[in-house]
């Protein structure tokens, strides 16, 4: 099974030059440390920063210097801040064209569940919820199932939903998905990982169609 940052890994393959991408919190932070070489990305995020680059080095932070989810960051060269509401219009306007976003839970119709859990407290869904209505290419990077094995990858979400029908592609520690046609369709499995496995891992339905490669990581 992949870990978090072979995750994050798999997910920068999916970067294109030029392109302005919105990194969520949790995993997808992790995919601005493995920009493929010779491509250039900016990444922004909804607290008013485009140009975001790795996390810092130990010792070499800057305390004013944080993604939206209040982790330390560097901003690259040419890089800028501006307000909130700027990020927004950047949003909202459709200039993004890939947003990468963590979940608890994804539904085969695209539907998103990733900011409540009911019974727990939460300070509110962020940017989650204008990313999702706004983005034509979103990409969920999560766990396949949670901590008592149960599959996170589901024929309908049971937690409140973040958006409906908006996830593209998902990329789990035992799978690459692509979300279409009501369906789960499976692209690459996990090094060592069977399609058996994933079946297994997974309460929706799950399309398999021919020979599935592992990930080349």
């Amino acid at each position: 099974m992949l870990s978090k940052q072979q995750i994050a890994q798999r997910i920068a393959k999916e970067l294109q030059d030029k392109w302005y991408v919105n990194l969520g919190i949790g995993i997808p932070t992790l995919v601005a440390n493995y920009i493929p070489e010779g491509i250039e990305v900016e990444f922004q995020s909804e607290n008013g920063l485009l140009g975001m680059g790795p996390f810092p080095v130990e010792g070499t932070e800057d305390a004013d210097l944080i993604n939206a989810g209040k982790q330390t960051v560097t901003v690259l060269d040419g890089g800028s801040i501006f307000d909130s509401a700027t990020s927004f219009s950047m949003i909202r306007g459709k200039h993004v064209q890939l947003t990468v976003l963590g979940a608890m839970e994804v539904a085969q119709n695209g539907d998103i569940a990733n900011w409540k859990i009911p019974g727990k407290m939460v300070k509110g869904m962020g940017g989650a919820m204008d990313l999702v209505a706004s983005a034509d290419n979103i990409i969920v990077a999560m766990m396949h199932t949670n901590k008592r094995g149960e599959s996170k990858i589901l024929k309908q979400c049971s937690l409140p939903l973040t958006g409906v029908g908006c996830v593209t592609k998902i990329v789990t520690n035992l799978a690459v998905l692509e979300v279409k046609d009501n369906a789960f369709h499976l692209l690459e499995r996990a090094p060592g990982v069977s399609v058996e496995d994933i079946q297994n891992a997974t309460e929706g339905t799950l399309i398999v169609d021919g020979e599935i490669p592992e990930m080349n990581i």
